[in-house]
């Protein structure tokens, strides 16, 4: 899990964390769904994580942009497909959360 810088979150900030990526980017590759969209997550040689919203006719353009990558996951777009591992938000400065997701 990579750490967040604290300094950088605002008021009504909201962070979700997802399980570590997969070192195995092929497998991810080959894992994405025949039709439809994904948010594919991935982590270049340098360290910086990076993310696309793909769909299926762009899966060969998104394979040579992550051919170097360390890691990476496809995360589905539907609101009830995804599950992260925590999800967090930061409330304004008197304690009072006021925002809805």
């Amino acid at each position: 899990m990579l750490p967040v810088d604290r300094a950088g979150l605002g008021p009504r900030a909201l962070l979700t964390v997802w399980p570590d990526l997969t070192p195995d980017v092929g497998a991810v590759l080959a894992s994405l769904p025949e039709e439809g969209s994904v948010e594919f997550v991935w982590e270049a040689q340098d360290g910086t994580i990076s993310h696309a919203v793909v769909d299926d006719t762009e899966y060969q353009e998104l394979a040579a942009l992550v051919a170097d990558a360390r890691a990476a996951c496809a995360l589905p777009m539907y609101l009830d497909e995804r599950h992260p591992l925590h999800c967090a938000a930061l409330p304004d400065s008197d304690g009072v959360l006021r925002a809805r997701w």
